[in-house]
């Protein structure tokens, strides 16, 4: 499910507000993508960014961004 409007979500060691976000990836939130009725989102799109959000669970549950540049310039 593509949403445009930002939803809170948290791991066991954070709790990710816009704010939060936005100042981890240094840009702006356009999108974000839940799957299969998930708390945490699979994709978030911002102005120049598509991160791909990796979830890492051993001891507790945690997460980690991967930052893809979007519409790249080729000169």
């Amino acid at each position: 499910m593509l949403v445009c409007e930002w939803r809170n979500f948290s791991t066991d060691a954070e709790t990710y507000t816009l704010e939060i976000f936005e100042e981890m990836i240094g840009d702006e939130f356009e999108a974000m993508m839940f799957e299969d009725d998930q708390e945490i989102p699979s994709y978030i799109w911002t102005v120049n960014y598509v991160v791909i959000v990796k979830r890492n669970t051993r001891m507790y549950n945690d997460i980690s961004f991967t930052k893809i540049p979007r519409n790249p310039v080729c000169e």
